[in-house]
């Protein structure tokens, strides 16, 4: 080993001193780095791609996040993010947030963050495949952001916004997970106008403020009149091309 690669791997060391171990595991997930036309570039760990220093210079990953609507209730399942997260921990967001990985399978934009979010949703709320096959989920969206955590840590993503509407149990993993609770429009308007808007993601807010109440409205009011139920391909003629820099 050279030198400096010697110092490069004590940077890496120290970067992640303190962090839960399955955490730190996990910064090693090779993420889709992208241009801001979200083409890919390359592969690059999780974790280089989450540090400050990069994003500063403009490194950009591509990301997804799920919505998820109980088909009888019409409410919205929200995540506490776990206190073990490395970045914005003990923070309220969308049901499942994560990135689709540099594999055959989650390259290919849309196909791959609904391949990503199927993954993600058994890891982080213990739901099967089964229960969110790929062609319920209905995809809105992109959004361009960038948003720091703490001095070290960050995110800049392109985001592929995915609705789903399906009956669950979930069996939470608690290193991803620190709470869960299920909100109607009125109840998340609350919730948010209660908690510190410090306690919500950055990306979360950007989507609540564009998009998110306008659509849920309209999936409830898309009803099934026959059976109760709501579905989130009504809101397919949503679906839009556009990445939008907020």
């Amino acid at each position: 080993m050279t030198s400096t690669e010697a110092a490069s791997s004590v940077q890496r060391d120290a970067s992640l001193a303190g962090y839960d171990e399955e955490q730190i595991r996990l910064m090693e997930e090779r993420c889709i780095v992208t241009d801001i036309e979200d083409r890919f570039v390359r592969d690059g760990s999780k974790k280089e791609c989450h540090l400050m220093t990069n994003i500063r210079e403009g490194l950009l990953h591509r990301a997804f996040s799920v919505f998820l609507f109980d088909p009888l209730s019409g409410k919205l399942l929200l995540q506490k993010r776990a206190q073990e997260k490395i970045t914005f921990p003990n923070m309220w967001t969308n049901t499942c947030c994560s990135h689709p990985l540099a594999v055959r399978a989650e390259l290919n934009g849309i196909a791959g963050a609904k391949q990503a979010a199927q993954r993600k949703l058994e890891h982080e709320l213990g739901i099967p495949p089964t229960c969110v096959p790929l062609e319920s989920f209905q995809f809105l969206t992109r959004i361009h952001y960038l948003a720091p955590s703490d001095g070290l840590w960050g995110e800049h993503e392109i985001d592929y916004i995915l609705f789903i509407t399906t009956s669950v149990d979930l069996h939470v993993n608690e290193n991803e997970v620190g709470d869960v609770k299920w909100v109607s429009i009125e109840e998340l308007k609350a919730l948010m106008n209660e908690l510190d808007p410090d306690a919500f993601t950055p990306w979360f807010k950007l989507i609540v403020n564009a998009f998110l109440f306008p659509w849920w409205q309209e999936l409830l009011d898309r009803r099934d009149s026959n059976t109760g139920h709501i579905d989130a391909k009504t809101l397919s003629h949503h679906e839009d091309d556009t990445i939008h820099r907020l």
